[in-house]
């Protein structure tokens, strides 16, 4: 048996590939000791901190989407619809209130046109506008200019919150959705760190319970995946306190912006090889725990790397506004390149670290992948894991 500082890479829906990965080290006996992702990657170390076991994780995902009455949502096919899925949920009308829609570009640019023949009136404008986010489509537009992202993720949080309200009744753990890094880490004794960027002060976050112990996991999480341009940005708020001890806010109390942790550093390896005693960022944020006293262990998304059985198709294809609106997918490539190029020469170096999980062809938000390619990723993810370790 060994003992592993595992990282976890991000990668969006690409993410169901750790699942088998887990499970390969489960069956060979190895057991983790800190534990550090970004983006899929944070959800991951989250719930392995928070008890869950692979084939409970497995259970996870393969979750399918109920509609109200409990009945399970099939799509034109007639194929469960994976609960994943819904979150790339629209935001509601109810998201934006009139004081954000009067201070929008959109009416902006409404006071601004002058059209012949037209009186100037701002309570007609404030109509069309409002008639305007009664359309799903048009809310997604409205929220990527208004708030950085074309989703809301709020049901991506309601299915996290669920899972670590269900894993602590059912470990005993007592761990619940609202639990601070201080609270959780009191509960688990894990040494969780999760990686978010601060566009506001243009710093990475380590975030745990050191650096950020007012702030909930659930919403470090949901930080963490906050993939920009795809999920809404997050305003850190008052009551999550500080950050290694500097207020989140400005003079005004509005917080600061934080998104996907990928945007730089989406492999974070760096925490957990370097030595605190000879790296100072390391150890300002990950404490004095010497990195030599477990393995390093990096899970890693190669995209380059066949699927065997995913049967092609799959990618980024979707019936929202991401897959028609050309300025987001060229936003989306861009991001996908920053994410891979600024951990590289890093994971290079430490080549010996990093096992090397098959992706080709899965797109970030491919969240309704069929139970055929689910099942593909999973087991690629599990034979790629065997193989590293033999």
């Amino acid at each position: 048996m060994a003992l592993y500082d595992m990282v976890f890479e991000g990668g969006g829906a690409k993410g169901s590939v750790f699942v088998g990965a887990l499970k390969a080290l489960k069956e060979r006996g190895h057991e983790h000791r800190r534990l550090i992702g970004t983006s899929a990657g944070a959800i991951t170390a989250a719930l392995v901190a928070a008890g869950y076991e692979p084939d409970q994780m497995l259970d996870a995902v393969n979750e399918k989407l109920k509609d109200a009455d409990g009945n399970v949502v099939t799509d034109a096919q007639g194929n469960p619809v994976p609960r994943f899925a819904s979150f790339m949920d629209s935001p509601l009308p109810a998201d934006f209130d009139q004081a954000m829609r009067d201070a929008s570009v959109t009416a902006e640019i409404f006071r601004r046109v002058k059209l012949p023949g037209l009186p100037n009136w701002d309570w007609f404008d404030r109509k069309l506008l409002n008639g305007m986010l009664e359309d799903k489509h048009y809310r997604q537009l409205f929220s990527f200019v208004e708030c950085g992202g074309l989703f809301a993720g709020d049901k991506f949080v309601g299915w996290l919150r669920e899972r670590l309200d269900e894993i602590g009744a059912q470990t005993g753990n007592n761990v619940t959705s609202g639990d601070t890094f201080a609270q959780f880490f009191a509960k688990t004794g894990k040494d969780l760190s999760l990686v978010a960027t601060d566009t506001t002060d243009n710093e990475m976050l380590i975030l745990n319970h050191r650096t950020a112990p007012e702030l909930p996991v659930a919403w470090a999480v949901r930080m963490s995946m906050s993939i920009p341009f795809v999920w809404r940005e997050v305003p850190w708020q008052s009551r999550w306190g500080k950050y290694r001890g500097r207020d989140k806010l400005d003079e005004q109390g509005r917080g600061n912006i934080i998104v996907d942790g990928g945007v730089l550093s989406n492999f974070p390896l760096r925490f957990i090889a370097n030595e605190p005693a000879h790296d100072e960022e390391v150890r300002e944020v990950m404490g004095d725990t010497p990195a030599g006293e477990a393995g390093n262990l990096g899970l890693l998304i190669d995209e380059t790397i066949e699927v065997p059985g995913s049967g092609g198709g799959g990618g980024d294809s979707s019936p929202h506004l991401v897959g028609k609106l050309r300025t987001a997918q060229r936003v989306m490539r861009i991001m996908d390149t920053m994410m891979q190029a600024n951990d590289k020469s890093y994971i290079a170096d430490h080549a010996e670290f990093v096992c090397r999980l098959p992706a080709q062809g899965y797109g970030t938000t491919e969240f309704a992948m069929s139970e055929a390619r689910l099942k593909a990723l999973v087991q690629a993810g599990y034979d790629a894991m065997m193989a590293h370790l033999a």
